[in-house]
């Protein structure tokens, strides 16, 4: 039964030649061996041209894998399922293929003493001798400190920070010509009538423009003040049935109750 150094790691093999992809245990970057050609396939199909599709140097490939590569399945032996229907003749020349591809692709790839992994170089720390799982390196680590206490320092004065000081107004002004929403501006914003209140010729409280009487003492709002009396105005908030002195815009008498 053939044991391939890293369990992580696809057979790539066809009837035309034999190719396997070992990847860092860490980052999942792989290295794939140079394509071997198979010398019974081509006994078979008697031509020197074969296996175009296949990559024929070994190199160095990008790309995450599964922790299980292609046929391999769960076990550690190469061979596995898939090539059980091979000749013998086939199946000597894998052995020899796999062996081979392992010797070249071995040198890419460090074993760490610390959990037994198999890491490519950049996932390895050579002043520690242990993959950056076990030591990460000491100028990456350091960084992600600094940058971890960075976000932490500003979601703290983000929590803190005062964004916002305006007036929240949950009151929304109707039109009383169309009924609707008007906004805040002078004129309604779906029917432009005028917003701006008129003062009450009594009591001088503002009225949407269009009533008829004040809202606050009944007045007729229609009628301009009177300029036939010559008496003089009673002081704001007097009671001119008891002489008590309210506090202006009182409606009725704190010391007898009459209506002011």
């Amino acid at each position: 039964m053939l044991q391939a150094f890293t369990k992580n790691y696809q057979d790539e093999s066809t009837d035309a030649g034999f190719q396997f992809t070992f990847y860092c245990d860490v980052c999942g970057d792989g290295y794939k061996s140079s394509f071997i050609e198979s010398e019974t396939y081509k006994k078979k199909k008697n031509t020197k041209f074969f296996g175009s599709i296949a990559n024929i140097g070994g190199n160095l490939i990008g790309g995450r894998a599964g922790r299980v590569g292609g046929a391999v399945g769960s076990t550690t032996n190469a061979m596995g399922d898939r090539h059980a229907d091979k000749s013998p003749e086939w199946r000597k020349e894998f052995e020899a293929a796999f062996q081979k591809a392992q010797n070249e692709s071995k040198k890419y790839f460090h074993r760490c003493p610390g959990n037994n992994v198999y890491v490519c170089d950049q996932c390895w720390n050579e002043d520690a001798g242990l993959c950056t799982g076990c030591a990460p390196r000491q100028e990456v680590y350091v960084a992600q400190a600094h940058a971890g206490a960075m976000k932490r320092n500003i979601d703290e004065k983000a929590a803190t920070a005062t964004v916002w000081e305006g007036k929240i107004e949950s009151k929304t002004t109707v039109c009383p010509s169309c009924g609707k929403p008007a906004g805040a501006g002078k004129f309604c914003n779906n029917c432009g009538f005028s917003m701006d209140q008129k003062p009450c010729p009594r009591c001088g409280a503002k009225n949407n423009p269009n009533v008829r009487f004040c809202n606050n003492c009944g007045a007729n709002t229609q009628e301009a003040p009177s300029s036939q009396s010559t008496a003089p105005a009673p002081p704001a908030g007097k009671c001119q049935a008891c002489g008590f002195e309210n506090d202006p815009g009182k409606k009725f008498c704190g010391e007898c109750g009459g209506k002011l």
